[in-house]
C-alpha cells in the first residue's frame, strides 16, 4: 500500500475507468442532458449548451468543407474567448487534431507551429491574424497555410451591452475594434461571421476513440525548437474526468476560467473538465483583478484554478471589500508556490484551503495534487488518480528513499505518447522499471514519509516567470537573429512579483558597441517574441565564459547572478 493511502480523499477510487469515446462526445452528451443550461459566460452574454453544440457543429462542417480530414492538424491561436471553445471542439468533431498555440507568440515563433505539425488550416482572432499571416508568407509556398478563419471578438457579444465591470477601459482598444483581415498570397482568409452563416455541411458521426491523436500542444526544452506532445482522446479524457472528481465536481460547478485555455492546465483541468461535467465556464480573456472579483461575485463562482500571483493580486485590490468570495468551494493551482501567509489569509478569511498541484504538458496537467481536505503548503501533493510516481537518482535511475532529492518520474494513463516526429527525444524521457513505463519530468523533488511530493530544484535549464515556463535555448535562438548580437546567454534573475524573470547576457558584434543599447535589445525582443519570454534585463559583456569544448558555461553566469542578488545558487 502506498504511503499516501492514509490521506487519499474519502470515497474516491485510486484508479479510474475513463470513457473510450471521443472528447467531442463530452460536449454532445452535456448538450443533450442540459440543453438550456449555461455553458459559457463572456462579456455578460450567456451561451447555453444547445448554442455551444450548434456553433461547434457548424464550424466543424465548414472546416470539413475547407478540406480538413481526420488526423489533420489545425492551428488554434486565441486568447480565452467563446470562439476558442467552439473551435477546439469543432476540430475534435471531425476527428482532426487541435494544435493550441500561445497567443503571445510572434511571427518568427509562429513559423514552427505551421511547419512542424504540417498544418494547412488555422483559426485565430483578428488581433493575432497579421502575425500568423506574416509567419505563413515567410515560408516556402508548399509549407504555407491554405486557409485562415479569423474572428472578431465582437462576433460573439454586443459591445453596447457590456459594462465597465466586465470590460475595463484598458481592454476596449483590444476587444472592440473590427480589424481588417490580412491576406494570404497562396491561400484564403475567411471571416468567422461569414463561415458561421454558410449552409450546414452534412457529417458522419465522430469515429475517434481513446488511442487516436486529439491534441498536439507544444512544449519547449533545453535544446532546439518546441516539441509537440502527442495526446490522445484517452490521455485528455482521463485527466478531465479525474480533475472533476478530485474537486467534488458536479453540473452545478461555476468555474472562473482565467488561466489560458491554450495551456494544458486551462485546456484540460478547466475547459474539458467543465464541459464533461455539464458545468458553466465564466471566461476572462486575460487577467484583471477587479474583473475577477466582480465575476466571482456576480456569477457565484464555485471553482477557481489559477496561479498564486492572481490570488495575491486580487487580495491586494483596494476594492476587495466590494467582492463576495463566499461562493467559492475550491481554489487551487500551480506553476509557482503559494506563499504561506497568503494561503493562511484564504483559510482565515474565507475558510478556503489552497490546493496546490503539479503537472506538465506531457502529463495533460496534473500528475500530482494535494488532497482537498489535507493539503500541505508549498507542496506538489500526492500522485494523482492512476499515477505511479517515484523519486530516482537522475544518473542511475535507482529509486531513492523518502527525504532524498532526486528526479520525479511518472507513469499514468494521462502521460503523453511521445514527441511528434522526435523518436530520439521520446526515447530519452522514458524508461521501463518494474513493469511501468516512467516519464522523466526533469524536475528534482523529494517525497516525505506520508507520500507527499515537494519540488527541490530543476534538472532542466528552465526559468519560471509567474508560472510560464521560459526555456533559455529557445530565447537564445530567437536573439541570434538580431543583427547586432554575436552571442547571447539567457539566465534567470529574481523578481519580487514574478518569482523569476529573464535576463540576457549579450556579446555584441564587432563595431556595434556604443551603437546598440540594452533597451534597444529589450525593445527588439518585445517585437519578436512572446512577452513572457523576453528579457527584462540585458547586460553586455566582452565574452561569455566557455568550457574547454567551447560550450557556454551558463551555470557560471547563473550562479554569479544569484550571488550578486544574495540568493542561493541553483544546483
Amino acid at each position: 500500500m502506498p504511503a499516501h493511502a492514509a490521506v487519499w480523499p474519502a470515497r474516491l477510487p485510486t484508479r479510474l475507468s475513463a470513457p473510450v469515446t471521443s472528447l467531442w462526445m463530452n460536449l454532445a452528451i452535456s448538450a443533450w442532458r442540459y440543453p438550456d443550461k449555461p455553458a459559457l459566460v463572456f462579456m455578460g452574454r450567456v451561451w447555453s449548451y444547445r448554442e455551444l453544440l450548434a456553433s461547434a457543429e457548424q464550424l466543424a462542417g465548414q472546416l470539413k468543407a475547407l478540406g480538413v480530414k481526420a488526423g489533420d492538424r489545425v492551428v488554434l491561436d486565441m486568447q480565452n474567448c467563446p470562439q476558442l471553445v467552439i473551435t477546439h471542439f469543432a476540430i475534435l468533431r471531425i476527428d482532426a487534431v487541435v494544435v493550441p498555440v500561445n497567443p503571445m507568440n510572434r511571427a518568427e515563433e509562429l513559423k514552427h507551429y505551421i511547419t512542424d505539425p504540417d498544418t494547412k488550416v488555422a483559426v485565430t482572432t483578428a488581433d493575432l491574424a497579421p502575425d500568423l499571416a506574416q509567419a505563413s508568407e515567410a515560408l516556402p509556398p508548399e509549407q504555407r497555410l491554405e486557409h485562415m478563419v479569423v474572428t472578431q471578438f465582437t462576433d460573439v457579444f454586443d459591445p453596447a451591452s457590456v459594462g465597465p465591470e466586465d470590460m475595463p477601459e484598458a481592454w476596449r482598444p483590444w476587444l472592440l475594434p473590427v480589424r481588417d483581415l490580412p491576406s494570404l498570397s497562396s491561400g484564403r482568409v475567411h471571416a468567422w461571421a461569414a463561415v458561421m452563416a454558410q449552409p450546414a455541411v452534412a457529417m458522419q458521426p465522430p469515429q475517434a476513440h481513446t488511442d487516436d491523436l486529439a491534441i498536439l500542444p507544444y512544449t519547449s526544452g533545453t535544446t532546439g525548437l518546441p516539441k509537440g506532445c502527442m495526446h490522445t482522446h484517452g490521455t485528455i479524457m482521463h485527466n478531465a474526468m479525474s480533475s472533476g472528481l478530485w474537486g467534488n465536481g458536479t453540473p452545478e460547478n461555476v468555474t472562473l476560467c482565467v488561466v489560458p485555455m491554450f495551456h494544458i492546465t486551462g485546456m484540460v483541468s478547466v475547459m474539458h473538465t467543465s464541459i464533461l461535467l455539464g458545468a458553466s465556464l465564466v471566461i476572462m480573456p486575460r487577467w484583471d483583478r477587479d474583473v475577477a472579483g466582480h465575476l466571482i461575485s456576480k456569477w457565484r463562482v464555485t471553482h477557481w484554478t489559477n496561479i498564486p500571483t492572481m490570488v495575491i493580486d486580487l487580495l491586494g485590490s483596494p476594492n476587495m471589500a466590494r467582492y463576495d468570495l463566499n461562493s467559492l468551494v475550491y481554489i487551487g493551482g500551480g506553476g509557482a508556490a503559494m506563499p504561506e501567509a497568503v494561503a493562511q489569509r484564504l483559510r482565515d478569511q474565507f475558510d478556503l484551503r489552497y490546493v496546490e498541484g503539479y503537472g506538465l504538458t506531457e502529463t495533460a496537467a496534473p500528475s500530482h495534487t494535494n488532497p482537498p481536505d489535507a493539503p500541505k503548503k508549498q507542496c506538489l501533493g500526492i500522485p494523482f488518480m492512476g499515477v505511479e510516481s517515484r523519486i530516482v537518482d537522475p544518473e542511475t535511475l535507482a529509486e531513492l528513499p523518502p527525504g532524498e532529492s532526486g528526479e520525479i518520474v511518472i507513469c499514468g494513463p494521462q502521460v503523453f505518447k511521445g514527441y511528434w516526429k522526435r523518436p530520439e527525444a521520446t526515447a530519452d524521457v522514458f524508461f521501463e522499471r518494474d513493469g511501468f513505463r516512467f516519464f522523466r519530468s526533469g524536475d528534482m523533488g523529494r517525497v516525505d514519509e506520508e507520500g507527499y511530493f515537494f519540488m527541490t530544484d530543476r534538472l532542466k535549464r528552465m526559468i519560471n516567470a509567474s508560472g510560464f515556463k521560459v526555456w533559455p535555448a529557445e530565447v537564445e535562438a530567437l536573439m541570434f537573429r538580431h543583427p547586432a548580437i554575436q552571442e547571447a546567454c539567457i539566465i534567470a534573475t529574481r523578481d519580487a512579483y514574478r518569482g523569476e524573470s529573464v535576463k540576457a547576457v549579450v556579446v555584441l558584434r564587432q563595431g556595434q558597441q556604443g551603437l546598440v543599447s540594452e533597451q534597444d535589445i529589450i525593445d527588439w525582443c518585445r517585437e519578436n517574441m512572446a512577452v513572457y519570454k523576453m528579457p527584462r534585463a540585458v547586460s553586455f559583456v566582452d565574452a561569455l565564459p566557455k568550457s574547454g569544448s567551447g560550450k557556454v558555461m551558463w551555470r557560471a553566469l547563473q550562479e554569479a547572478e544569484l550571488a550578486a542578488m544574495g540568493s542561493p545558487a541553483k544546483t
